[in-house]
Parts: structure tokens; sequence; C-alpha cells
């Protein structure tokens, strides 16, 4: 049930952007599919091939599929979305080190594959200041894991 609610959450995080979006705007089968063409109905049609079939999910983490999270997400407030919608496996794969959650919040944040084992130890490491009480809001968790981003020289360019 977990990865059904990640997945879901990954597609429609990735499908309700049309600028910018995760993964690169090249990113999926939809837009190999549509290229070349412009209007509402061609994004529109693009993203719900990708979101339908999860492509541009399993391109940003294998590098493939015209996908990239190098760029920079530029939408501000969807990582605190993103982040509430799974709080309570966030919080667990904090506490745990390790987990799927965390790796979706990674992959949304952005981090290369690379450095996602440093993220996950930074988090585990302040679980305490990231959630702070059981009533800890997303954006308190999203405003503290870029601060402490930030102060790691590896992850500081993935913090906006």
């Amino acid at each position: 049930m977990k990865k059904l609610a990640l997945v879901t959450i990954l597609i429609s995080a990735s499908s309700s952007a049309f600028a910018d979006a995760p993964g690169g705007p090249n990113c999926g089968w939809g837009n190999m599919l549509f290229e070349g063409k412009a209007g509402a109905g061609y994004h529109f049609m693009a993203s719900t091939f990708n979101s339908s079939f999860g492509n541009n999910t399993f391109g940003m983490t294998s590098g493939t599929n015209g996908c990239s999270t190098r760029g920079r997400l530029t939408y501000s407030g969807k990582n605190a979305m993103t982040v509430s919608q799974i709080m309570t496996e966030f919080s667990e794969d904090v506490a745990k080190g390790n987990g799927e959650a965390l790796d979706t919040v990674a992959v949304v944040f952005g981090i290369e594959k690379q450095d996602r084992s440093v993220f996950a130890e930074i988090a585990h490491a302040n679980f305490e200041k990231l959630f702070p009480s059981e009533n800890v809001s997303a954006e308190h968790v999203v405003d503290t894991l870029f601060v402490l981003m930030k102060n790691d020289a590896r992850l500081a360019k993935y913090a906006v």
C-alpha cells in the first residue's frame, strides 16, 4: 500500500507542472510522442501519458527517457506538498535512516543518486530538528531540510 501511495504522489507531483517539471522539460515518453507539438491539449496528453505509465519517474531515478534531475525545481510550495502527503512514512524513514519515502523526497528535491545516502544520513542524524513534535508542519520539515542541506558541503548545491 505504501508503494502505491508513493507512486501516486510522484506521478501527481510530476504531472502537475508544465514548465521546469521534475525530470526536465523533455522527460518521459509522452514528450517523445508529442515532440514538436504546442498547445495545452498536447501538453495535457503528454503529461497524462507520462503519468499513466510512470515513465518519467522511472526516468528520473535511472537517468533515461530524456529525464534529468540536475536542474532545480522552481515552483515554491511543491516540496512541502509532497512531504505533507507522505509525512507519516517520511518521519518513519527518517527515524530509520532509509526507506522509500526518504528516497521519494530526495528525488523530488533533485538530489542525484550518488548523494542520496548523504541526504538520508543527515536527515536521520537530525530527526529531532526535523520532527520536534507530533504536530510538526510539512513546511517546517522542508525548511529545516534545506537549512541542513545548505550547511553540508555535499548537499549545498541542491538547496535553493
